[in-house]
């Protein structure tokens, strides 16, 4: 079983930044993916950004180009950088680490409890 913790969020203005981090409780598979997804109210969890154990990235159309997915492998930690923050960035950014690729899919998936990131205008 691996935990993972967040932390970083809170509030803060149009324009501003955050840096959001999230630790795994130990060291994951060879092959894994760190991620971060984000769920606003009434709305569903949407992937943010993820990167994967040999540092390729990926991010969703909405925040390319304002934030950064990075990882510290020996740290176990996974952090996201957010610059030029919208109102509509405000939601619950939930960590996420799957492990230990099959081939065809990653057999165990993990989330962390969330972390409020509010954007006020």
């Amino acid at each position: 079983q691996v935990q993972l913790v967040e932390s970083g969020g809170g509030l803060v203005q149009v324009g501003g930044s955050l840096r959001l981090s999230c630790a795994a409780s130990r060291s994951l598979s060879s092959t894994n993916v760190m991620g971060w997804y984000r769920q606003a109210p009434g709305k569903q969890r949407e992937l943010v950004a993820v990167i994967t154990s040999d540092g390729n990235t990926d991010y969703a159309g909405s925040v390319k180009g304002r934030f950064t997915i990075s990882r510290d492998n020996a740290k176990n930690t996974v952090y996201l950088q957010m610059n030029s923050l919208k109102p509509e960035d405000t939601a619950v950014y939930y960590c996420n680490a799957a492990t230990h690729w099959t081939g065809t899919r990653y057999l165990y998936n993990y989330w962390g409890q969330g972390t409020q990131v509010t954007v006020s205008s």
